[in-house]
């Protein structure tokens, strides 16, 4: 699994420059590998993520679409979080996260956000003491929809 995080983080940081420079305002969330050959590429922009932006994105990757499926969302409810920003913006929210190693003898967390900083991001997570989890150890991260707690 570590292979693919670390692909994952390769892609993001490779496709955030290139789509936020070549389609303004548009701001690449996340990256997830669906397959060897597959990935997703969750996309944001102030004005809303519609089938034409999707579109426009993905024709921005065209030389990946030689050796990957490539597909573009928008965020959903589900939001993806892994940056520091993303994080601070919903303080106050719940949100389920996985990790790469162990902390405090658990990799699953779900809670609320309680406070973040440039480094890491401190849950309150089910009933436990809040959690501080750096941001590096951090390999999904989502958004959770009140209604569906």
């Amino acid at each position: 699994m570590e292979g693919v995080h670390t692909k994952e983080r390769q892609l993001e940081q490779e496709l955030a420059g290139r789509i936020e420079q070549r389609v303004p305002g548009t701001e690449v969330l996340a990256v997830e590998l669906l397959g060897p050959e597959r990935f997703c590429v969750y996309i944001d922009h102030p004005k809303g993520v519609d089938h034409a932006l999707c579109e426009r994105v993905t024709r921005e990757l065209d030389d990946y679409r030689r050796n990957y499926t490539v597909d573009v969302s928008s965020p959903g409810i589900e939001r993806p979080l892994r940056k520091p920003a993303h994080f601070g913006r919903f303080v106050g929210r719940t949100v389920k996260l996985r990790t790469a190693g162990e902390i405090q003898g658990r990799k699953r967390f779900r809670g609320e956000v309680i406070a973040a900083d440039e480094q890491a991001v401190r849950v309150g997570a089910e009933g436990d003491d809040a959690v501080l989890i750096p941001y590096e150890q951090i390999v999904r991260g989502n958004l959770i929809d009140e209604g569906s707690k």
